[in-house]
């Protein structure tokens, strides 16, 4: 059974899509068989995925934007992603939240970033399953610039919610410029690009069930 995350913050601009098409990729470059779900009405990670070249590694392209296809995936999968909407709530939330995992959720320092994650953890709590413990939640701290007061502001923050972020990933141009080829770090072998997938590292060795050395 394949093991599934959701990427999700009702924040837009948090670099959701970024994070689910980076650990997408991450995954399938390793060989696991990948998919891609999008539940999001904007569709980024299926327009992502249209781009994707042929002769890049495969991942699976699910369209979960209607409810009824929640849950819809191939059996033979090692890892589902899920691109959540925005606005994770009611039954909807529940669904998606059934069939998790974990939530991982992309923050970037900013002041409005920490107040809505704020009230979106404490929404999450309100969801069963999140309250009992049987879904992790892991924090990832985005486009963080260092040394910045907002890397301070977000520190203080994490701080204050007693939950450090499994990882601190900075800000680069390189997400973008790859991201409209269909590609992203992890598909490429540079050492400038393998230097940005290092502060991926300790969110994929929290997420695989093997002790694979991935660098």
């Amino acid at each position: 059974m394949a093991k599934v995350f959701a990427i999700a913050n009702q924040k837009g601009g948090c670099g959701k899509t970024n994070t689910a098409i980076t650990l997408a990729s991450a995954l399938a470059v390793k060989n696991y068989r990948v998919a891609l779900a999008d539940a999001d009405n904007q569709k980024s990670s299926l327009q992502w995925l249209k781009q994707r070249p042929s002769n890049a590694a495969h991942i699976q392209s699910l369209d979960w934007r209607n409810e009824k296809s929640i849950g819809d995936a191939p059996k033979n999968l090692d890892y589902l992603i899920i691109d959540a909407p925005g606005a994770l709530s009611g039954e909807h939330a529940e669904h998606l939240i059934s069939e998790s995992h974990a939530i991982i959720t992309p923050l970037q320092p900013s002041f409005f970033d920490i107040d809505s994650t704020r009230r979106f953890l404490k929404h999450l709590q309100e969801i069963k399953r999140v309250r009992k413990g049987k879904v992790e939640l892991l924090l990832v701290a985005n486009r963080v610039k260092a040394n910045s007061a907002s890397s301070r502001d977000i520190q203080e923050f994490f701080g204050k919610i007693e939950q450090q972020p499994i990882a601190w990933i900075s800000e680069r141009s390189a997400y973008g410029q790859l991201a409209v080829q269909g590609l992203s770090i992890f598909d490429k072998q540079q050492k400038t690009y393998v230097s940005i997938q290092k502060q991926w590292q300790p969110l994929l060795n929290a997420i695989i069930d093997d002790p694979t050395a991935w660098f």
